[in-house]
């Protein structure tokens, strides 16, 4: 079977840059922190590599901070499966089922059970990459539903089962609701459902797209990604693309919201590809990954803003992709998927730095 690219493969192909790298040594075994590090990244301290080769990206804690789980696409898959590991590093460990393809794997709050999409019941093979004629596309594979698996157990729980494509699932930590992008409505749309798929409620209902949502350590707010067309040629493009389930995403605004959907705020639009955001532990700051500082458009780096938008600041300063961040529940470890350290090859891996206010 021929590898099929991934959404971060593809983001990679679009957005890559001359082969410039800091740093500029390639290591299959940890290198020294201070070799991983970039100049200007004050905020980072003791940057360690957890993972060598592949695809790796959407790393995200255990509830008690000792554990990741994350997606990963290397040998023997064709594409992304769900895999869990120590955040002192060593080989993952395998929690989806092979089939199909998976994304936005999160840990429920049991610290045992984890949340993710995946494909493997509409067909055991990696869905067809997207149509590049249209340009710069993600694809919202139809056959992505959304399951609860044990991590040391075989139970596979099915959340959702509507038409098209419901995915991007994370976890309030209060532990009793969960909110997922779905097309369902025929529109890209947040929602919110109980731990155990029930008491589904729509969230978003402005025309485009909402998603890659998180909630706030307190599990009162939401931050999520949004693109909505604003001329009659956007509004085209954008649902031309979504009967193809199909979406452009060169430019992403960041939102707020209430838990419950309303006071819904705009934080960030400055015609960038701003995306994965997520809360400091402060509840007022939020971290996000953007190609704002490059005139092409195809560098990616992390920054930090407050909910009200102001006191915008980049935190690393990599030549190629920085992307994914989160913080551990006491908010002193930084996780975030990055292209560094690879040796000017498209791997994309996990890297953990203690956080400096």
């Amino acid at each position: 079977m021929n590898a099929k690219p991934s959404r971060l493969q593809a983001l990679f192909v679009l957005f890559s840059v001359p082969l410039i790298y800091c740093p500029k040594i390639w290591a299959a075994e940890p290198s020294p922190p201070d070799t991983l590090q970039c100049p200007g990244e004050t905020h980072l301290r003791h940057l360690r590599q957890l993972t060598f080769g592949g695809e790796n990206a959407e790393a995200y804690f255990s509830p008690d901070g000792r554990q990741l789980v994350f997606q990963s696409t290397h040998p023997p898959y064709d594409c992304d499966q769900i895999f869990v590991m120590p955040v002192t590093g060593g080989t993952p460990t395998l929690v989806s089922t092979g089939k199909g393809r998976t994304t936005c794997s999160y840990f429920l709050p049991d610290g045992t059970s984890i949340l993710y999409a995946s494909t493997h019941l509409e067909s055991p093979n990696c869905p067809t990459a997207p149509d590049r004629s249209h340009g710069y596309v993600w694809g919202l594979y139809p056959g992505f539903d959304i399951f609860v698996k044990e991590a040391k157990g075989d139970s596979l729980l099915r959340l959702t089962d509507t038409p098209g494509y419901d995915a991007e699932a994370t976890v309030s930590p209060r532990g009793d609701k969960i909110v997922f992008t779905s097309l369902r409505s025929g529109d890209l749309d947040l929602y919110s459902m109980n731990l155990d798929g029930t008491g589904v409620t729509r969230l978003t209902d402005e025309d485009g797209y909402d998603g890659g949502a998180f909630f706030s350590p307190d599990g009162k707010e939401i931050v999520y990604r949004a693109n909505h067309p604003k001329t009659d040629e956007e509004r085209k493009d954008y649902h031309d693309l979504l009967a193809k389930n199909l979406i452009r995403p060169g430019v992403l605004s960041l939102y707020v919201m209430n838990a419950d959907g309303t006071n819904r705020r705009l934080v960030l639009e400055n015609g960038a590809a701003n995306f994965a955001p997520y809360f400091f532990t402060d509840g007022d700051r939020i971290i996000f990954s953007s190609n704002i500082d490059d005139p092409k458009g195809r560098n990616f780096d992390l920054y930090a803003i407050h909910k009200n938008g102001k006191g915008l600041e980049r935190i690393t300063t990599n030549d190629t992709f920085d992307g994914f961040p989160m913080f551990s529940p006491d908010g002193k470890t930084l996780v975030f998927a990055s292209n560094r350290n690879n040796g000017g090859t498209h791997f994309t891996n996990i890297f953990l730095a203690d956080w400096v206010d």
